[in-house]
């Protein structure tokens, strides 16, 4: 059988009813060749294209059993019929001879891979399952540290319980691919995979971009102005920050391999200072601000501005 066969009728190429008699299909054969014949109709590629299908048609419905073949196929075919051997068709199917089944249902076939599915493919084709997505819910220290847990899936198959390793330092918003652990594959071929989208918590105090952790930390008008040592939190305890003279609020520090640790290498701690203004002073302190205040009307700070 040729692939032809399925997607040509050839009985409207003539211009035929289906029931047609043998010399009814000759005479629309012979008037259609001597309308489209290349003689006549001499650099008319529509002509001759048309003059290849009326003689492709003759050829199928004048020769008897060629003829009956067809008209079996494409009734066949028409209602879903059964393909393959007689021997173990369904009850009431109809059994249709496949002479070249290779050429409908190989990969280049009218029907690509679906010999399979009817059973009467020569070659078994085989297809990879398809991918899985799921989502995973973790706490910004389980993503910092890695973890390894077992998500419960829904496929094709029922539930089923997959074991997934997080690397330490995951982002959030990454994916991880744990392999053949998706939809199983057809007719023998390798199942899909699996894709887990992980969603991690956020920190009260410190920020996170790529591996690298923030934090604000307050420092007072005097540290700020005379210098001093502060601690700044890290994950796995604390670091002491050399504040200079002069430090102006908004300033960052960077401490050095204490951001989040990845297979790739490990981020820095980025520490932004924060000058802070008491809401209530002292007399003491308001006497002693005063004093700066009187000290500091001797220069203008926005001279630069013009103002």
């Amino acid at each position: 059988m040729k692939r032809e066969w399925l997607e040509k009728d050839y009985y409207e190429v003539l211009g035929v009813e289906r029931g047609a008699s043998d010399k009814e299909i000759k005479r629309a054969y012979r008037k259609l060749a001597r309308q489209y014949h290349p003689d006549t109709n001499e650099g008319d590629a529509e002509a001759e294209a048309k003059f290849k299908q009326v003689s492709e048609a003759y050829a199928t419905l004048s020769d008897g059993e060629q003829r009956r073949q067809y008209d079996e196929a494409r009734d066949a075919f028409a209602r879903g019929a059964y393909v393959g051997g007689p021997h173990g068709a369904p009850s009431g199917a109809q059994y249709v001879r496949m002479e070249d089944i290779g050429d409908l249902f190989g990969d280049g076939g009218l029907f690509g891979g679906l010999g399979d599915l009817f059973g009467g493919g020569r070659r078994r084709q085989t297809q990879q399952g398809g991918d899985l997505e799921t989502e995973m819910r973790l706490s910004f220290h389980e993503a910092i540290a890695g973890v390894t847990r077992r998500l419960t899936i829904d496929g094709p198959e029922g539930h089923r319980e997959v074991q997934v390793k997080v690397p330490a330092g995951i982002n959030d918003g990454a994916r991880i691919r744990v392999r053949g652990k998706g939809k199983p594959g057809i007719g023998g071929g390798p199942p899909g995979d699996l894709y887990v989208r992980v969603h991690t918590g956020k920190h009260p105090i410190f920020d996170r971009k790529a591996n690298d952790l923030k934090v604000r930390i307050p420092i007072s008008f005097t540290e700020a102005a005379l210098g001093a040592e502060v601690s700044a939190p890290t994950l796995d305890g604390k670091v002491t920050i050399k504040i200079p003279p002069g430090t102006s609020s908004g300033k960052v520090f960077k401490v050095s391999g204490k951001g989040v640790h990845t297979g790739k290498g490990t981020g820095d701690l980025l520490v932004t200072v924060e000058v802070t203004v008491p809401g209530e002073l002292s007399p003491r302190a308001r006497e002693l601000l005063e004093e700066l205040r009187d000290i500091e009307s001797e220069t203008n700070p926005r001279e630069h501005l013009g103002v």
